[in-house]
């Protein structure tokens, strides 16, 4: 090892499409996470953690260049990362890793720095520059579906038909089209497949100091769980989606809200079933929590495996542990699925951060309230590392929480982006009567109001104190003028 790290190794972790209120540690009436919650007990969770953006990629490109999206402009899935921006592999290789990908990062590579036949143009489930793949999942996930040919299960499946459910079993009754078990066995999922796969790299890499980013699908859609995690949770124990009584009432609160509700797929969600999300039954709603939260239990299942890896081989208490996600999911709060609008359930993430050092004692257990974002992650992980901050970093280090002292100043508001351009259809463009340029939104969130910014559409404003489930808009009220 060179450069100023003191030679701690980095296990950093992402869960696609993980709410920030669904941990055990944060309070979820339902879902149990016991191995993340452990880990937050011997490190700190920052309860109060959003994504600056999303969807996957522009939200993956702020998490890994500590930068808004607005500066670095890579807003919508497909849009290159213009490559003058630095990002945190290619910083550690500054100190001399040599950090490692087990998952995928969503990223468009620069068309300036490559031919413009070069393949990577054309995908935007690329690799971010500075990881080295150890591993690269795709969407279509042909490495695990390979090694489920090699154990046994018919060769040639792919997304459509490894994530297809079959045939209901019987007793299923009126749970909806997620309750069915997949394919596969619990110890084949693709969870399992991932993580064994950062096993068996972690066994390679040694004593270390290493670097690894580990990148797990779940619990992204398709919502499909292979026994026991399928029917781990009664969908009549899940908390009630907080919502409108129906999607038209929903949709009449924002001409944006309106479209999303639709024109977001249930394909999208589930392989069985047609139509808008937005249209899905109280059962079918019910039932999708459910396997979201019975996958997110399987996913820290997994975790607990690596974790005790870990711990087995002495080098816990030599590892920086971050665990966080991209962005979050609707699941059905105001009638919606998926991460697009400006709802705090698509943008409000985990983090947990375990930093083994001495210095971090005082702040084990803790619990911060403050307003963090994704752009911190960066600056967090390089600050503990002993490696130099980058000056574009829009993000700030959580360092003095780490240590259990607050900073001097501190953000007061959480602050985030959403662009619903569409180059490709011009879908939104064309509903709602905007230009491409147009079509963005800003949220400025607050301890107790939540202000939303349109380009060219009316905006929000939510008082969050009387109405913390955002129903109420009060941005024409007199009376809010003054907040």
């Amino acid at each position: 090892m060179t450069g100023t790290s003191p030679g701690l190794n980095l296990l950093f972790i992402t869960a696609d499409q993980w709410r920030g209120d669904t941990l055990g540690c944060a309070g979820h009436p339902v879902a149990a996470t016991p191995h993340l919650d452990r880990l937050a007990a011997d490190g700190v969770l920052f309860a109060r953690h959003y994504s600056v953006t999303s969807p996957c990629g522009p939200a993956r490109a702020s998490l890994l260049t500590g930068r808004y999206a607005m500066t670095h402009r890579s807003v919508t899935n497909g849009t290159p990362l213009d490559a003058r921006f630095t990002n945190l592999a290619l910083e550690l290789r500054k100190a001399g890793y040599d950090p490692a990908l087990i998952g995928y990062t969503d990223t468009t590579i620069d068309p300036r720095t490559v031919p413009p036949d070069d393949p990577r143009l054309f995908t935007y489930e690329g690799v971010m520059p500075g990881f080295a793949p150890a591993l690269v999942v795709p969407e279509d996930p042909a490495p695990w579906t390979a090694w489920l040919a090699e154990r046994g299960y018919p060769p040639g499946l792919c997304y459509e038909t490894v994530y297809r459910p079959p045939a209901a079993p019987a007793g299923q009754g009126g749970r909806g089209p997620t309750f069915a078990p997949a394919l596969y066995r619990a110890e084949d999922s693709d969870t399992a497949f991932v993580t064994g796969r950062a096993l068996d790299w972690l066994k390679a890499a040694g004593d270390g100091p290493w670097a690894l980013h580990l990148s797990l699908l779940r619990p992204h859609p398709p919502w499909i769980a292979p026994a026991p995690w399928h029917a781990l949770y009664d969908p009549a124990d899940v908390p009630t989606p907080r919502r409108a009584p129906t999607p038209e009432a929903e949709a009449a609160t924002h001409p944006l809200l309106a479209f999303l509700l639709r024109t977001i797929p249930w394909s999208d969600f589930c392989l069985v079933g047609e139509g808008a999300a937005a249209a899905r039954s109280e059962a079918d709603v019910r039932q999708a929590r459910a396997t979201y939260y019975g996958l997110m239990t399987e996913v820290d299942h997994h975790l607990g495996r690596v974790f005790a890896w870990l711990r087995e081989s002495g080098q816990w208490d030599r590892t920086l542990i971050v665990v966080t996600s991209d962005h979050g999911e609707q699941a059905g709060d105001h009638h919606l699925f998926g991460k697009k609008g400006w709802f705090d359930a698509s943008f409000h993430i985990p983090l947990i951060v375990r930093d083994p050092r001495p210095d971090a004692d005082a702040g084990r257990g803790g619990r911060i309230a403050a307003f963090t974002e994704s752009v911190d992650v960066m600056p967090t992980i390089l600050d503990r590392l002993g490696c130099p901050i980058p000056h574009t970093c829009d993000g700030e280090p959580l360092t003095p929480f780490l240590r259990g002292e607050r900073p001097t100043a501190w953000r007061d508001a959480a602050h985030w982006e959403f662009d619903f351009r569409d180059v490709r259809t011009l879908a939104a463009e064309t509903a709602l009567g905007l230009t491409p340029d147009q079509c963005a939104l800003a949220v400025l969130r607050g301890e107790r109001f939540k202000y939303v910014h349109f380009t060219a559409l009316p905006p929000l404003f939510y008082d969050l104190a009387e109405d913390p489930e955002e129903m109420t808009d009060r941005a024409a009220d007199p009376g809010s003028r003054a907040a």
